[in-house]
């Protein structure tokens, strides 16, 4: 199968942050392997936007800001189960920069999300109570976007969510499976794939598209 683009597809390069990658402190395995790859399918699409996680000090998603808790560890919280990390993209420190390996200049959009100290954000669409909006969905329609490619990192969390969310405010969402990594908790990786066929979200690779 082979997709050929068009002006209204866009590409959401999801998190390509610092704190993510190998050294990072909430370093995705392999994130680094795949920029080449998004550096590349990037400069065929007509419109790009990144996203960026900029969270404040004592984020609600961070351990620490849990006394007796640990990174990985999960509480329920207002607006549900809520994992807990280490300290990871705080504001304006060099964690949350996206990797200056990651060469978009023409990206049209960096989106912020999870700058709300008492609520998280994976989704580049909807904070994590999934009622709040980032304002991403408004940009896409004022600008008549209507096919989303995602990648980035991670797999199982903010692309898997973003690319849920998508699809449920009625985008079709394509999820580049080579070019994402995944953190890979104990099940995420399939819940996620069971969540895009429910979806009918499409795993493609980034050879499909023409």
């Amino acid at each position: 199968m082979t997709l050929r683009l068009a002006p209204t597809d866009a590409l959401l390069v999801i998190d390509m942050q610092r704190d993510f990658l190998p050294g990072g402190s909430l370093a995705v395995a392999g994130g680094d392997s795949i920029i080449p790859g998004i550096n590349a399918i990037a400069t065929k699409f007509e419109h790009v936007i990144l996203t960026q996680d900029w969270h404040p000090l004592a984020h609600i998603s961070f351990a620490s800001s849990h006394p007796g808790k640990q990174p990985f560890d999960t509480i329920e919280v207002s607006y549900g189960t809520q994992h807990l990390w280490p300290d990871h993209c705080v504001q304006n420190t060099p964690g949350a920069e996206i990797d200056p390996r990651l060469q978009i200049p023409q990206a049209e959009l960096i989106l912020r999300k999870g700058f709300r100290r008492n609520i998280d954000s994976y989704s580049a669409f909807l904070e994590d109570d999934h009622t709040t909006p980032t304002g991403l969905a408004g940009y896409l329609r004022e600008r008549n976007l209507t096919r989303l490619f995602l990648c980035g990192l991670a797999y199982d969390f903010c692309v898997g969510f973003s690319a849920i969310d998508g699809a449920r405010l009625g985008f079709t969402c394509l999820v580049l499976e080579d070019l994402s990594r995944a953190v890979a908790l104990p099940n995420s990786v399939e819940e996620t794939n069971t969540h895009f066929a429910e979806s009918n979200i499409q795993r493609i690779n980034a050879a499909m598209i023409q």
